[in-house]
């Protein structure tokens, strides 16, 4: 029986599932918009959701806690800048999770988890920035 299991292992150990869903959520918090598993994304959606209600505390304790749980210095400085304030008059229900269909290799169920009222342009920002940047680069070398 499954008494007192309140999550999904994900095939994974202790110190690797809390550092994937440490990676799944600044991602979730840099773009907005992530594709995944089905049983990830479910397993990230509460885990997301408390670090939005962390940061709509918004103290100098929250943002250490966010720290500690996804060890990113720029997801966390975004969740309470742009993200928390977005949903302050919101209370729960800050992420939703959709089906997408199977992936192609080995049939897995693949879900879209995004955050309700996102931001549209968000979504690989950072890494169209990068490119510009790498192309800027090159051409320069090569001049």
């Amino acid at each position: 029986m499954r008494h007192r299991i309140k999550q999904r292992k994900l095939n994974r150990g202790s110190s690797h599932r809390t550092a994937l869903l440490a990676n799944l959520a600044a991602s979730l918090i840099e773009h907005e918009q992530i594709t995944t598993t089905l049983p990830k994304a479910k397993e990230l959606k509460p885990f997301v959701e408390k670090l939005i209600t962390l940061g709509k505390k918004g103290d100098l304790a929250s943002r250490r806690r966010a720290v500690s749980k996804i060890r990113n210095q720029d997801a966390v400085k975004k969740l309470f800048e742009v993200v928390a304030p977005r949903y302050k008059e919101r209370n729960g229900g800050y992420s939703r999770v959709m089906k997408f269909g199977h992936r192609f290799g080995d049939a897995s169920d693949i879900a879209v988890i995004e955050l309700v009222d996102r931001d549209t342009a968000a979504k690989g920002k950072k890494d169209i920035a990068r490119v510009e940047l790498e192309r800027n680069s090159a051409a320069a070398n090569t001049q």
